[in-house]
């Protein structure tokens, strides 16, 4: 890619924010693209052993000191009892509006947590370390939300912004989060992640990165002992495509925006099914590619090779 070539368009919704590591509490930035259903914020962290009181997360629409903006979803989990427990609330024309209580939270000071913010259509669904907790419904639209502020007693490690598993929609199961990699350096590349159970129908594989400033390729492909490769997906930074690459080379050319740009976030999920693997990039679902079952079953590696870096291998 030359310096003063154009990148073609890309849809708001293959664009993923890059995640934010260890920021400095109080916290506030803008949400690239505002907040819209099927969007899911993720935060990474430790309730401090010496925490007095409380933090919150707010989910508000701008970010001016004064007047105060509105907030459209407030989080705030509370230590200052013998019971912990989490208020939200919305705050709107500077006034909040009633509050509801969720007693019971699974955190204490000291322990790390992963909470997920779900955001549907009608409501923002919560879960704390893979377990749902609450579900709150918006009393102000979600388009107006644009800007997250975290504030309290916490030490945020990573705050990520993500699309929904389009592979569970309409699935009443809770999509479950993976947390991202806080190792400096992250990830060593060409990475190599074991499957000791080959793949079965269900699994799905994640990958999640920044492509670096000047990228050559980038390539995910599952190995089975023999180190033959059934199925590999490839990112080719020359001529801007990607692809399925079977065993013997041929390419099946996959149609869809091309995202591997410089300094940008992205997510490759790869989910097994019987007979193939569907590809979602970003949280858009791209169709599938045939593999034969039992070379599905048979398969032992998954290795990232290419001019990225990782911040989480999953499957």
């Amino acid at each position: 890619m030359s310096p003063g070539e154009k990148l073609d368009p890309i849809p708001d919704s293959f664009i993923l924010q890059p995640p934010v590591f260890h920021p400095v509490v109080p916290y506030v930035t803008t949400i690239f693209g505002g907040l819209h259903a099927g969007k899911m914020v993720m935060l990474q962290g430790v309730v401090p052993l010496d925490a007095h009181s409380r933090f919150q997360v707010d989910f508000q629409c701008g970010c001016s000191l004064c007047p105060r903006p509105d907030i459209a979803f407030h989080f705030n989990p509370r230590f200052h009892t013998t019971k912990p427990h989490v208020i939200c609330n919305t705050l709107h024309g500077g006034r909040w509006q009633r509050e509801a209580r969720w007693p019971h939270l699974a955190l204490w000071r000291g322990s790390s947590f992963l909470i997920l913010f779900l955001f549907g259509n009608e409501e923002v669904k919560v879960s704390v370390n893979g377990q749902h907790f609450l579900h709150f419904r918006y009393r102000l639209p979600l388009s107006h939300v644009d800007t997250l502020g975290i504030f309290g007693d916490i030490l945020v490690e990573a705050v990520g912004f993500l699309n929904i598993n389009p592979f569970v929609e309409g699935s009443r199961e809770y999509p479950v989060g993976h947390p991202f990699l806080l190792m400096s350096p992250t990830l060593e590349v060409p990475c190599s992640h074991a499957l000791p159970q080959g793949l079965w129908p269900g699994q799905v594989i994640i990958v999640r990165g920044l492509v670096l400033q000047e990228p050559k390729h980038f390539t995910v492909s599952l190995r089975d002992q023999a180190a033959h490769a059934p199925v590999t997906f490839r990112a080719s930074f020359a001529d801007g495509t990607l692809a399925w690459i079977s065993r013997w080379g041929q390419k099946k050319l996959i149609s869809a925006p091309f995202l591997f740009y410089p300094q940008r976030f992205f997510e490759v999920l790869l989910l097994c099914q019987e007979g193939g693997l569907k590809l979602a990039l970003n949280g858009q679902g791209l169709g599938a590619t045939s593999v034969n079952q039992q070379a599905l079953e048979q398969l032992r590696e998954l290795r990232i090779s290419g001019s990225v870096q990782l911040y989480c291998v999953h499957s």
